[in-house]
Parts: C-alpha cells; sequence; structure tokens
C-alpha cells in the first residue's frame, strides 16, 4: 500500500520503448491505478502535449514529410519537448501533481541518436536545453524485441514507425546503454509478457522506487 506521506509529492515518470512494445497501454493503466490514490495526475505525449506541441507532432509523425532531415526532426521533437515541459509538466510538478508522460527526452536520444546516427552528446547538450533540466524521477523501459513490436502495430504506420527494423534495432541498443547508465531512475520490463503482468511489474517497481523509506 502507498504510504500517505507520499501522495502530496509530486512525481514525474516516464515510458520508453520501440514502437510496438507497448507502453501507451501500461501509461494508462499506471494512471488508472494513481487516481485510485485520489493523486491529481496528468498525462502527456510526446510529441505532443500542448497546442504547439500537437501542431509539431503532426509535421513529425503525420505528414506527408518524408523529406524532414535527421536534425530537423530532432530540433523539432526537443522543441516540442520545450513547449511541454514548460506549459505542463514544470508547473504540474510544482504543484505536488505526478506527471505520467509517454516518452520523454530519452527518446531523442534512442531514435534521433541511435536511429539516425545523430551524435549522442550534442543530443545530450540539446535535451538539457530542451527540458529545463527536468529529469524523470523513474523511467520504465518496456523492452521487447523489433520484430515483437512490428507484429503489434496496425497496418497505418507514421512516418517514424516505416523507419523498419534496423531502425528500431539501433534505437532499442541505444535504450539498453541508457537503463545501464542511468539505472537510478530506469527500469527495465519485460514487454513480451502479458498486458496485466507487465502492469504488475511496473507497480511493484514504483512502489520499491518511490515509496520513502
Amino acid at each position: 500500500m502507498m504510504r500517505k506521506s507520499i501522495l502530496n509529492k509530486g512525481k514525474f515518470i516516464t515510458f520508453e520503448g520501440i514502437d510496438g512494445c507497448g507502453k501507451s497501454t501500461q501509461v494508462r493503466m499506471l494512471v488508472d491505478k494513481l487516481q485510485q490514490f485520489d493523486l491529481n495526475v496528468v498525462t502527456v505525449r510526446e510529441p505532443g502535449g500542448t497546442r504547439i506541441s500537437e501542431s509539431i507532432r503532426e509535421i513529425l509523425l503525420y505528414r506527408d514529410t518524408h523529406e524532414l532531415g535527421e536534425r530537423t526532426e530532432a530540433l523539432l521533437m526537443t522543441a516540442s519537448r520545450a513547449q511541454v515541459t514548460k506549459e505542463v509538466i514544470d508547473p504540474a510538478l510544482e504543484e505536488g501533481q505526478w506527471v505520467v508522460a509517454d516518452r520523454y527526452a530519452d527518446s531523442t536520444l534512442a531514435y534521433q541518436g541511435g536511429g539516425r546516427n545523430i551524435t549522442i552528446d550534442w543530443l545530450e547538450k540539446l535535451n538539457q536545453f530542451a527540458t529545463y533540466e527536468t529529469v524523470p524521477d523513474l523511467t520504465f523501459y518496456i523492452d521487447v524485441l523489433p520484430n515483437i513490436g512490428k507484429e503489434r502495430q496496425n497496418s497505418r504506420l507514421d512516418r517514424i514507425e516505416q523507419a523498419g527494423l534496423e531502425f528500431q534495432e539501433r534505437a532499442r541498443n541505444i535504450y539498453l546503454k541508457l537503463a545501464e547508465r542511468y539505472s537510478e531512475r530506469f527500469i527495465v520490463i519485460d514487454g513480451h509478457k502479458d498486458i496485466e503482468s507487465i502492469h504488475h511489474n511496473i507497480w511493484k517497481e514504483l512502489e520499491k522506487r518511490l515509496l520513502e523509506k
């Protein structure tokens, strides 16, 4: 059972993983669980989460913009992140609310760094600028093999999902390296299990990591 002493303290939880890993489903399930404790939970997705950020999402994912350059993609991703951080995430945390994000800064390192082969060190500096150095309290990385993720996707793939299995494999490799590097906040969850088992493991880790000692 979650202690009452933690309920009034804002926490920032992010979900990461390659396409088709099931993180969006787990975001919804965790938010429902947290709300059972009468927590005020704010949910955001990336790219998106504000009027401006959703407009950027349209360019990045849904428009016929296959000529979009790698650096342009990275800059747009972090521009969306800067807006949602300033407008939604940081104000909510300051008010003691919980924020659950479907992707955040680690996605840029995995997708634009690993997937697009942009220098990780440069992207990390860009992320620091875009996030106002806001760092998640806990990051759940749901790990699946790229071919499994592909099988789970519907037939209407967005622009980035269309990049293929090798792209997803490069992104996954970066995620695994990030999990080792930032082990104090990264939790690797086996995404090959059934939905309820994954949710149970996430909740168990959240209680263990975020409850006050």
